[in-house]
């Protein structure tokens, strides 16, 4: 099967964190705790994801509080943290939302993301990804991890799926303040 007929077939987007939501560094405060950065064009393409349809979910090894509420935030269905057994999470998952594996769009960037690539119906890395994680993906972005790789690799499954128009739609009711009826928007400037 073709790349573009696997991405068809998509319903729900799952990813890893570290090195695919973020570049994978950490930095780490006098305190201990750990900051992370996270890149607002790929939280946008979670939210377009929501807006025409998809679900979304986050299976990562690592636990961070922060993450909680950056998940919560982009409305992400399911979290999963401190996960070393991802396949096991993976077929929770399908089971919840009875969906089936060839459903299933997951991108990541190191080997603890393997399990779930090998079995995914469209498998996708970051281009900075560890060469075995390259080898058995689908789809390889262009760009790096933290860098716009999760929205590049929503945007090809919006793609495959003709879903632009739909996506186009809802982002401009979202934001054309003649839309909004209590738009204010007409006032002269101060």
């Amino acid at each position: 099967m073709n790349i573009r007929s696997r991405a068809q077939k998509i319903k729900m987007i799952l990813m890893d964190v570290d090195g695919t939501l973020t570049d994978g560094r950490l930095m780490l405060m006098p305190d201990g705790s750990e900051v992370k950065s996270y890149h607002v064009r790929d939280g946008m393409g979670i939210l377009m994801a929501h807006l025409v349809g998809f679900k979304t979910g986050i299976i990562t090894g690592k636990t961070s509080p922060e993450l909680v509420h950056r998940a919560h935030r982009l409305k992400i269905l399911e979290l999963h943290q401190g996960i070393l057994d991802k396949k096991s999470v993976l077929d929770r998952i399908l089971e919840k939302h009875d969906l089936s594996l060839e459903e299933i769009a997951y991108i990541g960037d190191d080997l603890g993301d393997l399990p779930i690539l090998r079995n995914a119906g469209l498998a996708g890395a970051v281009s900075d990804a560890h060469p075995e994680v390259v080898k058995h993906s689908h789809y390889i972005c262009r760009a790096r991890g933290g860098a716009g790789a999760v929205r590049e690799f929503i945007e090809f499954i919006f793609d495959a799926q003709d879903k632009w128009d739909e996506v186009n739609s809802v982002v401009s009711r979202l934001t054309d303040p003649a839309i909004d009826e209590d738009n204010t928007s007409d006032r002269s400037p101060r």
